[in-house]
């Protein structure tokens, strides 16, 4: 399977088997990324809101849609072309400047190319039980980085030594391209993990395999696609 990151939340997952799936496409003018040029078969969203998660009408052609949050709501479990997609139901974070009332949203989870893979969406508060439950034996999390705007650190960290996923990939955090200022840069999520468990791909696509993945977790730091 590739993965592809585009900047902010947004992924590009292309099996060697079944659909090709983005997740949470942003708009570019908010977040600074450019826009998405490439089509995919599914488009997972995490919430119908968010202008940074949930422009799926921005993705060329006529991709399935998927609401993570209208998942969650309505028995955690969605299907379209052939991909299931089960989902938890989250809220971003409490003191979020642009909204009195925190935003709901949805973290989910579905597998490609038997590689379990689990997005957090936008969620901003400590994970309950059962949240933390639902990233039981994921093998690839794209993880919030924590801070300013999602969850924080310590509790984003404890559910990744609760569920000890095989392979971290971070996402929404500073880079030079990123508009939300107070957004914290990578070395802060990093200072979490050994050195020796961190790997950088300099690159905006990597190639993994289920039968590749390490045995205990590691952190893998890419670039955004330019």
């Amino acid at each position: 399977m590739k993965l592809q990151w585009y900047g902010h939340a947004a992924f590009r997952l292309i099996p060697k088997e079944g659909p090709i799936v983005i997740t949470d496409p942003y708009t570019p003018a908010e977040v600074g990324y450019p826009a998405i040029a490439d089509a995919a078969d599914v488009v997972i969203r995490s919430s119908h809101d968010d202008d940074a998660h949930c422009r799926s009408d921005l993705i060329p052609g006529d991709p399935f849609v998927l609401d993570a949050l209208e998942i969650a709501l309505n028995g955690g479990v969605g299907e379209a072309a052939g991909l299931t997609v089960t989902a938890i139901e989250a809220a971003e974070w409490d003191q979020h400047p642009d909204h009195e009332v925190p935003g709901r949203n949805g973290m989910y989870r579905f597998e490609l190319d038997g590689i379990r893979v689990a997005h957090m969406g936008d969620v901003g508060n400590p994970l309950s039980e059962r949240q933390i439950a639902f990233f039981e034996d994921v093998d690839l999390l794209l993880a919030l980085a924590g801070g300013y705007l999602t969850i924080e650190l310590p509790d984003l960290m404890k559910m990744i030594h609760a569920v000890r996923p095989k392979l971290v990939v971070p996402m929404h955090f500073r880079t030079l391209t990123y508009r939300p200022r107070n957004t914290k840069w990578i070395e802060s999520f990093l200072c979490s993990f050994k050195e020796e468990d961190v790997d950088f791909a300099c690159a905006h696509e990597v190639e993994l395999t289920a039968r590749a993945l390490p045995d205990a977790t590691r952190v893998l730091v890419m670039d955004y696609a330019r």
